[in-house]
Order: structure tokens, then C-alpha cells, then sequence
């Protein structure tokens, strides 16, 4: 058995514009306190009226649809502007609009998924900013598509578009997300971990991403993001997690930030970690922000901090 994955069989969904799932017993499954589903509990979600996105490459959605999937990007959430194009919009108005038009409701269950052993963590992006947003039920898929689809989806050709609007209003949560200032204010607390989630040439000091400078953030430490899953994109084991994370000197009670390049391999680091029962944070604004700022304000490390 995965970690914190619960079956579970839902009863029909209220016949309106945003149905809304029945409230879940204590033996249930309690979708607010868990970020990520089975492939067979996605299912039995989009059953009872869940809304589905379908978070990959623009070129793998046109040739391997799923029904009823609304194809997303997470830039269409994110600034334009150089360096802070990993941070999310912040004029409320426009993202609840932008939510809206894709059919987001409210207190309708929302699954994400995307490629999860060559992408780069976009459905962790999309659930990371649902749930900053404020909205309790976003979920994404243990797995990704390819276990979506063993699981029984069926692909079509077709164009998918949202049947109506939602009714989602955004929210906004500061228990998941840190800025560039207030991360800077916290370096250095004996119970705080910064976790680098890039991939081991760019904590050395490489920048194929365009990072301004590079190297990491002081103190940080590094856990590629992909070695929490198998060559599938599945989940490791709950105690095989845990244990890495020890090893880094990152406990229960540890408070932790993520970052990476733009915010999204860390978004979906901060999705494990929240899911696991961590006190985890991201910074969106990555490292195209921090390594665009003024270096002796900002400071970046090449060494390899020891552990």
C-alpha cells in the first residue's frame, strides 16, 4: 500500500451547477487534509462530478486526450514579467475569473494530473495554487496519466472545453506559499530546512534554466524532487520519504521551505511534504527572482552544504 492513500466509493453527486460531494466520515476520505489520490480513487472522483485538468505538455494533450480533461498550463496563472514569471498573479479578481472559466467550484473536488516521470511536477504546481487560492478539495493524481489511464480512463481525440462556468472565488492561504523577503528574514533559524528541489548540477552552480547567477540559497539543502518517485512516476513508500528527509536533518516538527527554478518542481514538493503531515512552504518566486536580485543582499552558495 502507497502512502496516505485511501479507497473509497462515492454515492451521486446533487443534480446543480456545482454539485457538491456528500461530507465525508471520520473513516472516510477527507480530501481537505489530503493533496494526493490513487488513480482508482480519481476515478471514482470524476464519477460523482469532479472537475479534471489535464496539466501536461500542450503537444501530449493533442495527441492523448482524456475525457472529460480541461487542458492548463500553469503560466496561464503566473506573471509574465522577468524575474517573477514563477509567481502567481496577484490581482484576485483576475484569477478568480481564470478559475471560473475553466468550471472551478467551489466545494467541487478539482484532480489534476500530468506526466509524472518526464514532467517537471506541473500538476503539484496546479494543487500547490489551488489550495493558496483557497480552495480545499484540489487533488493530483499518484502516478500521473499513465496510472490514470491503467486505471480505466479511456483516451479520446476529441477537444475538451468547460460545460459552464464555476463558482470559485479565490481566497487566498499563507499556510503553503513564502515571499523572496520573508524567506530571507528566516535564513538561518535552527528549525527551519530550505530544500532545494532542482537537479544536482543546478544546486552546484549551473543555469540552464536562465537563472541570473547561480548556486543555491545559503544553507539549503538538496533533494531532487524526482528521486520521491519510481522510474513509473509512483510514489516511494511513506517511511522511504521520511527517511530521506532525516537524513537531511528534516524532522516532523522542522518548518520547511522549497524552491527551484520558477516554483513548480517545488510546488510539487511542497504537495508531498503537506500530504505527509510537514509544515511545508513554497517559494514561487524561485530562483529566477533571488538570483536576479542584487547579490550581496541575496547571496548564493556553490559548496554543497554537508549532511
Amino acid at each position: 500500500m502507497r502512502y496516505a492513500l485511501c479507497p473509497m466509493l462515492l454515492g451521486p453527486m446533487p443534480d446543480a451547477r456545482c454539485p457538491t460531494l456528500p461530507h465525508l466520515s471520520e473513516k472516510g476520505y477527507n480530501l481537505a487534509e489530503n493533496w494526493i489520490v490513487s488513480a482508482n480513487l480519481a476515478k471514482e472522483l470524476l464519477s460523482g462530478g469532479a472537475t479534471l485538468l489535464d496539466a501536461r505538455e500542450p503537444l501530449l494533450k493533442w495527441f492523448c486526450r482524456l475525457p472529460p480533461a480541461i487542458p492548463v498550463t500553469w503560466q496561464q496563472f503566473a506573471c509574465s514579467d522577468f524575474p517573477h514569471q514563477g509567481k502567481i498573479l496577484e490581482d484576485d479578481t483576475i484569477l478568480t475569473e481564470k478559475l471560473q472559466a475553466l468550471g472551478i467550484c467551489q466545494d467541487q473536488p478539482v484532480i489534476v494530473i500530468a506526466d509524472s516521470a518526464k514532467g517537471w511536477g506541473e500538476d503539484g504546481r496546479i494543487v500547490w495554487m489551488l489550495r493558496t487560492l483557497g480552495h480545499e478539495k484540489a487533488v493530483f493524481v499518484d502516478g500521473g496519466y499513465r496510472a490514470f489511464v491503467k486505471a480505466g480512463i479511456d483516451r479520446t481525440k476529441r477537444t475538451n472545453h468547460p460545460s459552464q462556468p464555476g463558482d470559485f472565488i479565490v481566497s487566498r492561504r499563507s499556510n503553503w506559499a513564502i515571499n523572496r523577503d520573508d524567506l530571507k528574514a528566516i535564513l538561518g533559524n535552527a528549525n527551519l530546512a530550505v530544500i532545494d528541489a532542482r537537479e544536482p548540477r543546478e544546486y552546484a552552480g549551473k543555469t540552464p534554466y536562465g537563472e541570473t547567477r547561480g548556486g543555491h540559497i545559503p544553507g539549503a539543502v538538496h533533494l531532487y524532487y524526482k528521486e520521491l518517485m519510481d522510474k513509473q512516476g509512483k510514489l516511494l513508500e511513506r517511511e522511504e520519504i521520511v527517511a530521506m528527509l532525516q537524513q537531511k536533518g528534516v524532522s516532523q516538527s522542522t518548518e520547511i521551505v522549497s524552491y527551484c527554478t520558477g516554483g513548480i518542481r517545488s510546488a510539487w514538493l511542497t504537495c508531498v511534504l503537506t500530504n505527509l503531515g510537514f509544515n511545508a512552504k513554497n517559494y514561487a518566486g524561485s530562483m529566477w527572482e533571488w538570483s536576479a536580485a542584487p547579490a550581496d543582499s541575496y547571496p548564493l552558495e556553490k559548496k554543497p552544504r554537508a549532511r
